[in-house]
């Protein structure tokens, strides 16, 4: 069935932001069915923290495919959607129109002993994380086909790119720089906030360039994006988004963020969600 667009006027709702400082989750297994089953998320903390507070305004919602385990999220330069699922046995990759995400143009199913993870495009090619399997697949971005793979160290998380190099969260406070040619490990950096390292980065995504780089997080076993500095790792501003999922099938883990390309908005949504979100963050 074709998913019908539901947009709301824009300010129509907007979404209170707290900011935080750091009561990090210690669980392990950020992709496992049976966690992000859990029913509580937790906020990064308290109101005696020096960053910065955002506010999310949602300013339109599309129908999304509920049956998408999200691991990563990106709009390509075609303004359709890359969409990295997992599950083992369930694990997909796919573009989509972000109208009808539930009717994929292209598509391609890992086999059953990868957990898909988070993807990212750059250049003519597409990397796709697995979570426990240590190996990047690199596609083709059009077609998504399997041109090559990469062997890695410790766990997959989120991936983005920044137009230079890759971006690979592993569920630990440390981002890791990887060569988007090869996907060698080319240096790190640990994510701060207030001081304090943040555990459980999840998916990301990269903004800006050159000075100007911004990576955005999710952070697992929360509703939080953060809004990190590449450069130092420091947490430069903590949205906490309260948003009505509608059919969350169980998942209510906020997982998915993908600059829309226009007017600094970004979509957001979740594992198992049936909603995509369009938002704007502003700092307070």
């Amino acid at each position: 069935m074709t998913p019908r667009v539901q947009s709301a006027p824009r300010g129509a709702r907007t979404v209170s932001v707290l900011s935080a400082t750091l009561l990090a989750a210690t669980v392990t297994g950020c992709s496992s069915a049976d966690d992000a089953s859990d029913d509580a998320t937790g906020s990064l903390g308290s109101a005696g923290s020096t960053v910065p507070t955002l506010t999310a305004d949602v300013t339109a919602e599309h129908r999304f495919d509920p049956s998408s385990f999200t691991q990563g999220l990106e709009v390509m330069p075609e303004g359709d959607l890359l969409v990295s699922t997992g599950l083992n046995g369930e694990s997909r990759i796919y573009r989509a129109p972000v109208d009808d995400a539930a009717s994929p143009t292209v598509s391609d199913d890992l086999d059953e002993r990868y957990f898909g993870e988070g993807a990212t495009r750059h250049g003519d090619t597409v990397w796709q994380l697995t979570w426990k399997s240590g190996v990047a697949f690199a596609r083709d971005a059009d077609t998504l086909e399997i041109t090559d793979e990469a062997s890695y160290d410790g766990e997959g998380w989120g991936l983005c790119s920044d137009g230079e190099r890759l971006v690979m969260s592993d569920g630990s406070p440390t981002l890791t720089f990887r060569d988007p040619g090869t996907f060698a490990a080319t240096g790190s950096v640990e994510v701060t906030l207030d001081g304090e390292p943040v555990e459980e980065i999840n998916e990301l995504e990269c903004t800006g360039s050159g000075d100007d780089r911004t990576v955005w997080a999710n952070v697992w076993h929360t509703d939080d994006i953060l809004r990190i500095d590449p450069s130092t790792g420091e947490v430069t501003g903590v949205a906490e988004l309260d948003l009505p999922a509608g059919d969350r099938d169980g998942a209510d883990v906020l997982n998915g963020i993908a600059a829309s390309g226009a007017d600094d908005s970004f979509f957001v949504t979740g594992k198992l969600w049936d909603t995509l979100y369009e938002v704007t963050f502003r700092e307070e």
